[in-house]
């Protein structure tokens, strides 16, 4: 009898912290509700994280060792996502996305479906967040998801949008 209570309890541990693991990674990463679908989307969601921490910390030695510049000239580049030239690596990309590389932020851009991943990297900047949330609010775009991650004094605001014009 004492082996089933130790089995039913392990399984109820397993199935919370499943539950937990779910909560914590954005849905898109997780294509279906069973365990296999939900610890190999939170695989692919730390594999991203680790990507835009070791991003972070390079745009992080990089602005310590360049002298900030008069104002922003941003250099944009389409690239194809999931390529090498992407710094945020996406592995599951859709044929077309963009980077805008500045001295104020860097900023990449993908199409996912009727959704846009938006990433922005740039230095904390006290009420940051409220203005760009109030540009998508102009733009009829609709903030679906919101991930925050700083170190020092950079900040990574990962946003998946949805335009509000489109059916």
């Amino acid at each position: 009898m004492a082996h089933i209570a130790v089995e039913r309890n392990r399984r109820r541990q397993m199935n919370e912290h499943l539950r937990v693991l779910r909560s914590l990674t954005p849905s898109f990463y997780i294509k279906r509700g069973d365990q296999a679908s939900i610890i190999g989307g939170v695989i692919e969601f730390i594999k991203e994280l680790h990507q835009v921490l070791q991003s972070l910390e390079s745009n992080k030695r990089r602005r310590k060792s360049i002298s900030p510049s008069p104002g922003p000239s941003p250099k944009a580049q389409l690239v194809a996502l999931g390529s090498d030239n992407s710094p945020f690596g996406f592995e599951n990309g859709v044929d077309v996305g963009a980077c805008c590389n500045s001295s104020v932020a860097d900023v990449e851009a993908k199409i996912s479906g009727s959704n846009v991943v938006l990433k922005i990297i740039s230095r904390r900047i006290p009420g940051q967040l409220p203005k760009m949330i109030g540009v998508f609010e102009r733009l009829s775009f609709e903030v679906l998801h919101l991930n925050i991650s700083s170190m020092d004094d950079t900040v990574l605001y990962s946003f998946v949008v949805k335009d509000l014009n489109v059916s």
